[in-house]
């Protein structure tokens, strides 16, 4: 396997493979991903397709959410060595996060979406993971219909001015003591917070997993170390 890594030109490719997935039983174009090392090395493995998350900052395995596992059948490794095929078989027949068959689903020329989700396929992802992904979709769509889109077009200034303002709406509800309003007032602001991180390309991941790291750890104790 050490042999199969090395052949990899990975300095050329800044330590992230691209990875295109085919279907093997159609040869459809599912997606395209990234592996790092280790990735491959797991996938190469337990022939089971892991990648690197460039927003998730991790690796992860292919439908560890949503079950959608891919089961990689060939590895072709292009003529530059810094480019591999995969050829998998797509459990649940899904391998978009939208529950779509393919990611390629949008015609770039007219805009015209060619096929339509599973939402079967999507039911195992958590609320805040189907919200960021559905929020990212609008962040290219016209400002004039999407609340998303206007609030990114416009800028820094724009969402960070309403994180405060939903902020203070949210602290008024506690003070209040009305269960209803904070609730509500609280979805707005976990709203709110996830379009920076959509500017950012900051994945709700990356929260989850730093919240992980303080486990064990105190307030002060955690306080005191970014100081160091």
């Amino acid at each position: 396997m050490q042999k199969i890594l090395d052949k990899v030109d990975w300095q050329k490719v800044d330590g992230l493979l691209p990875v295109i997935v085919q279907e093997e039983s159609s040869n459809e174009v599912l997606m395209m991903a990234f592996m790092n090392h280790e990735a491959l090395s797991l996938s190469l493995k337990t022939k089971k397709a892991h990648y690197f998350s460039r927003t998730k900052q991790r690796i992860w395995e292919k439908g560890e959410s949503s079950g959608n596992y891919q089961i990689i059948k060939d590895f072709f490794i292009d003529c530059d060595n810094d480019t591999i095929l995969i050829k998998v078989e797509q459990v649940g027949g899904v391998a978009c996060h939208t529950g779509r068959k393919s990611c390629f689903f949008t015609k770039l020329d007219t805009d015209k979406v060619v096929s339509q989700p599973n939402e079967d396929a999507t039911k195992n992802y958590s609320v805040i993971d189907k919200l960021y992904h559905e929020l990212l979709e609008r962040k290219n769509t016209d400002p004039k219909t999407s609340y998303t889109a206007s609030l990114l077009q416009k800028g820094e200034n724009s969402y960070l001015k309403k994180i405060v303002e939903e902020a203070g709406e949210f602290c008024f509800a506690i003070k209040d003591n009305d269960k209803k309003e904070i609730v509500y007032e609280a979805a707005d602001l976990v709203y709110h917070c996830l379009i920076p991180l959509i500017d950012k390309n900051i994945h709700p991941d990356q929260i989850k997993e730093e919240l992980k790291r303080r486990f064990g750890m105190s307030g002060i104790e955690e306080k005191n170390s970014r100081n160091k």
